[in-house]
Order: C-alpha cells, then structure tokens, then sequence
C-alpha cells in the first residue's frame, strides 16, 4: 500500500495510538502484537516492525503465530535464528517446525529439522508425511514403519508403507493396520488392489465382501455413494477388478427393490458421464445379473459398449442378451447392424437367420434382411425376402419397399402392379399414393400422376405431401391459378400447417409475385405464429435493411428453432461474422441432427471458412447422425440413382446443389 494523502497518514497515526495501547494494556495479548507489527510495516518502517515484534516475542513466548510473524519479518539471515528461538520456547509445535524446515534450501537439512522435530513430538502425522516425502524410497520405509509405531491410528501411514513394501510384507502390513483400525475402508480396498497388482484377481472379490462384512460387524455404516466414489477411484487407479469388486458388493445397499432397476441405470449414467466407463459396465454387469431379461438394461449395457468398447465386447454381450431376450427384435437388429458396419455381410446374413428362427413373424426382421440385401448389391435376394413377406401377409411397409426394389432395377411394370395391389390392401398409405404419382410422372404421364394424387387424398386429407405434391403437377401442368386454388382448399382442410402456407409462398414467388407472396406470408405467421421454417422463409424473403428486425422477431417467438437458428446464421455468414455464423449453425445442427439440409449449410460455410480439421469434424458428425429429413437431403438422397450412396456422399452432392440455389438466386 502506498501513503500519498495526509488522509491515510492521519489514519495510521490513530491505528498506531489505538495498537500502542491495546500492547500497553494487554501484553499478553498475541494478535495485538502482529497487527501492530503489520501496520508499521505498512507503513513503511520495517525496522520499527521488527522491534515491536519481537517484543511480542518476549512477551508472549508461547504464541506460534507472534514467531511465524517475527520470521516472516526478520531478515533472510535472521529468520532461521528466529525460529530457533521459537522452537525453543515452544517445541512441541508443528507449525513452527514446518516453517523452520522451510526455510532450509537442500533437502539434507530440510530432512534433519524435521527428525529434530519428531523427536520432540513423534505423533505428529504432518511432520512424519513432510519426512517421508524427502526421505528416499529404503528410508522412506523405514521411516514409516516406525511412523506407523508412533501413529498407529492414522490410516495413510498404513497404506503408505503397504505400497513401498514387498507383496508378502505388503499383506502382513495391512493385516497390522487391520487390527489397528478395523474400522477403515481403505484398508480392504488397498488388500483388494494388492492383490489384483499381483494378478490375484480371484481373491478381489472375496476381500472385498469379507471387508464389508467385517466393517458392518464394527458398526460401520456402507454408504453406497461413498463406495461408488471409491469404485471410480480404483478404476483412475487402474484397479478395474477391484472396482467391478466393490461395485458388486455395494450397489444394492440401501436402495428399495421396486426402485433398484432405476437407480441403478441412472447411476451408471452418472459415472458415463463421469467419464468412469469401467464403473459404469460393473453397475450394468450387476444390474443384469438381477434383471436378466429387462430389454431397457440389455439396450444401454450395447450402447455403453458401441460408444467405449470394443466390437468384440459389444458382439458378446448382445450374444449373451438375445440368449436371455429372444423375442427382443431390436437386439438382434443391433447385432446385425454392428456385424454389417464392420464388413462382415455373411455374419450379419447369419444372425437375422437365427432371429427369424427366434421370432418368425417379425416384419422388422424380415425388413432388417431386406435391407441388408438390398444395400449391398443383392436386389434378387432382396425380392425374394419382400416376395416370402407379402406371402405371410406383409403391412404396407413391406410392399412400399418391394416397388422401391422393382423401381431401382427399372421394372416399371411390375412396380405398377405392386403399387396397384398395395393400395388395394392398404388405401390410406400415403406413401404408395406417392410412389404411384412419382411413377407415372417419370414416365411423364402427368394427368395420370395428378389423378393418382386426387385418389390419394380421398383417402387421406389430412396429408401434406400429397397436397404439396398435386399443387405441383397442377402448376406444372395448368399455372400458377390451379396451383393456388389446390393449396387453398388445402388449408382449408388442415389449418395451421405451415408447410402448405409456405408452398403458397413459394409458388407465387416463383412466378415473381412478391407483393402477393409478402401478404401471405403475412397471413401465415398470423395463423402459425410459432413455426420456425415460415419465420426462415421470411428473413430471406426481407430486403436486407428489414432481415435484422425480422430475424430479431423470428428469435423472439421461437428462439430454439433450428430453422431459424440456421436462417441468422445465414445472415451472420453474409456479414463476414465467421464466428457467430459458427456458433448458430453448430447450435442448429446440434438440436436438430436429423435435418441432413444443416449439416450441409455448415458443410459448405467450413469449406469456405473452416481450416481442415473443422471440415474433417463436421463430415464425421454428420456422418455419426445418418441425417434423414430436410427438403434438399431427402431430394437428392431418394433419388434412385443415390440409392444406395453413404450419407458422405450425399452430404457434398447437397452442397453441391446448395452452391448451385445460391448462384440462381445471385443471377436473379
């Protein structure tokens, strides 16, 4: 503190009167002496310090803090004489002798002040650590077996000596500190990782069971929570058996039955998202010795595995859990899926073999074989399996994905008549309405495909695709007139859908109507206030001085929307705000991972912006999502001819054709 005013001196001269007397009235009073001290030397007047302390010294000689203050004062050559005379006046004090073995600078003498201080109190737990610390590994055992003598009741001494010494003296050593302190967890738990250190892995789980039963006989309390932190401490450790061990022992302690299957699965959540994996497989090994058939448990006990184990383990344990839950349809998907991922097409042929065996009538097995097939190259097999599941009565999954097959292969007349027949069975699914519309469109019958969507919609009027896709073929076909007047009996029969709004919108703007597209849109956020893609549509439609305050707008009625989350992004772009633009596309992508269209603006805007890794790390990202939505991903990704294309592939083509929107729109 620096003195610049007469204010402050004027302080100090009253804190000094009031200080002088509190030392003159109290003498015995040790803080008096230090704040004096204190302020002299705030003051500027070291020397003035140093006297008044070690008045303070003579007076109270008893007081540790006065002699750490008068060391602290005094001078680099005094302060170890000081001490001295501290430790003389007060010897069985820790503090002073850490302090004088502080001041020593090579560590002989550090060592030699703090054996002088064990001799005057050898029950001291601080001195004895601080000795052993700078003592080499010989002295440091020798040193702690007679530490252990001294402090027979402090548990680290114990554990510390079992470590330095041999696996047999290690055992007879933690045996001793048993006796001593049979009340001490640790104690079992160092015996257990002993063992396990010396690949005794049998005996981990009976010393631990025999600690915890020994410590309830002592009246310990096991406390789950304090031995799961254990658990996780052993596996930092390393000591994963010991850790397995004690979660065995004590996950169940205390916890209700009817409540076991919950708490244990959000335990072992708790320690995933610890980054304790090994705890987390213990606590679901346990809970599945309990609940061997619970299909929940079986599903995060794989998808632990998938994330953090090996394909080997992963493969085992859904082995082991289609054993205890044959009719579980979704593990035996899992492990098929997990054998085709790792190339092996026969392994994966093989298991939904033995699932069919297990559940013949499943469609999403038959389905699951089909797909396999069918994506690697095998369209005969694949027809044959869709012909066998129409046979056995097939749903209408079954023969939407037969024309699929038969569209590929360019069967047009076949595909005709499955669709016929499919519909025939199954009027109200949309989807085959759809595929027949898109039929008759390639071959460009477009009355044909608009009639196919009119039937459609006879029976389904509730659908917007149909609706989306017969406006369509009416502009196509007849202009903009018959296209509006489809989307307004559309929305006259299903209100408050923004996505016929926005077709609306759209439509007149292709035709270069903006007034009429702004009065709809108007229109639109009236009815549908809260829809996130008409907001988008909006901001882009604004002329650039009105995209702030309607983006402001957009954020304040649906602030989490991932559509208008990209639709700021897009502007943050155009502004050359690299990392806010970063920032709202990672958001979008990160709330709504399925929309393939993000991924690909955050695709694009890295190649331009992005430097390697941060191109190579949104491709892996998308790639761990298998996007399936977004307008221009489902367009280009149901194409036949990118049938059967990785979602990699896909995801440049997206961008390519995003490149090719924004250079019309520029042109425009």
């Amino acid at each position: 503190m620096k003195i610049t005013s007469d204010v402050e001196i004027s302080d100090i001269k009253k804190a000094r009167l009031l200080l002088k007397s509190v030392t003159q009235t109290n003498p015995k009073h040790p803080p008096g002496w230090i704040a004096a001290a204190r302020l002299e030397e705030v003051a500027g007047k070291l020397q003035a310090a140093r006297q008044l302390i070690q008045k303070g010294c003579e007076e109270c000689p008893k007081n540790e803090d006065v002699w750490i203050e008068a060391c602290r004062l005094a001078s680099p050559d005094e302060a170890k004489a000081v001490i001295a005379r501290g430790v003389k006046s007060i010897p069985n004090s820790v503090k002073l002798w850490m302090q004088a073995a502080k001041l020593e600078h090579d560590e002989l003498n550090k060592s030699r002040v703090l054996r002088k201080g064990l001799e005057n109190i050898p029950d001291s737990v601080r001195l004895w650590k601080a000795v052993v610390e700078l003592a080499n590994e010989e002295d440091a055992r020798l040193l702690l077996h007679r530490a252990v003598e001294c402090c027979p009741l402090h548990v680290e001494l114990w554990l510390a000596l079992a470590r330095l010494e041999t696996y047999d003296n290690a055992k007879k050593v933690l045996n001793k500190a048993r006796e001593k302190l049979p009340k001490e967890p640790a104690i079992w738990i160092t015996a257990a990782k002993l063992e396990e250190a010396n690949g005794n892995t049998s005996m981990v789980g009976k010393i631990i069971e025999r600690g915890i039963r020994a410590l309830q006989r002592e009246g310990v309390v096991i406390d789950r929570e304090v031995w799961m932190k254990e658990a996780e401490a052993a596996e930092r450790a390393g000591s994963v058996a010991t850790c397995q061990a004690i979660i065995r022992n004590t996950i169940g302690v205390g916890v209700e039955e009817e409540d076991r299957k919950r708490t244990w699965v959000a335990d072992a959540e708790e320690c995933k998202k610890r980054g304790s994996i090994e705890t987390a497989r213990a606590i679901y090994a346990h809970a599945l010795t309990v609940f061997l058939t619970k299909k929940s448990i079986w599903l995060k006990a794989a998808q632990l595995e998938k994330s953090y184990g090996t394909r080997e383990s992963l493969d085992a344990l859904l082995r082991k859990a289609v054993t205890y839950r044959p009719q579980a349809e979704v593990l035996w998907l899992m492990g098929a899926k997990e054998k085709w991922l790792a190339g092996d097409v026969p392994a994966a042929r093989a298991i939904l073999q033995e699932a069919y065996a297990a559940i013949p009538n499943s469609e999403e097995i038959w389905l699951a074989a089909f797909k396999l097939e069918f994506e690697n190259h095998e369209p005969e097999r694949a027809r044959m399996l869709l012909a066998k599941a129409r046979e056995r009565g097939g749903t209408e999954r079954v023969w939407m994905k037969s024309a699929m097959v038969e569209r590929e292969l360019g069967n047009t007349e076949e595909e005709r008549r499955l669709l016929d027949e499919g519909l025939k069975r199954f009027p109200s699914f949309f989807k085959l309405w759809l595929m027949l519309s898109q039929l008759e469109e390639r071959m460009n019958n477009l009355e044909k495909a608009k009639d196919a969507c009119e039937s459609g919609l006879k029976h389904c009027p509730n659908c917007i695709p149909l609706w989306q896709s017969l406006a369509r073929l009416e502009e196509n076909i007849d202009g903009i007139s018959k296209a509006r007047a489809v989307l307004t009996i559309a929305r006259k029969k299903n209100p408050q859908n923004p996505e016929l709004w926005l077709a609306a919108v759209r439509a007149e703007l292709r035709h270069g109507n903006k007034k009429e597209a702004d009065v709809l849109m108007a229109k639109a956020l009236q009815e549908c206030p809260k829809s996130g893609i008409l907001w988008a549509a909006s901001i882009e439609m604004a002329s650039r001085p009105q995209r702030k305050s309607k983006s402001a707008d957009a954020h304040k009625n649906c602030s989490h929307d991932p559509h208008v989350l990209t639709a700021v992004a897009k502007l943050f772009w155009q502004d050359r705000k690299v990392d806010k633009a970063r920032t709202w596309l990672n958001k979008a992508v990160t709330l709504a991972p399925d929309i393939g269209d993000f991924w690909a603006l955050y695709y694009k805007f890295e190649l331009q912006h992005g430097d390697d890794d941060k191109q190579k790390d949104v491709l892996k990202r998308c790639v761990a999502a298998e996007p399936k939505h977004g307008e221009k991903w489902q367009a280009i990704a149901k194409a036949v001819e990118n049938s059967h294309d990785p979602t990699e592939a896909i995801l440049r083509k997206v961008v390519i054709a995003l490149g090719r929107e924004e250079a019309e729109n520029n042109r425009q």
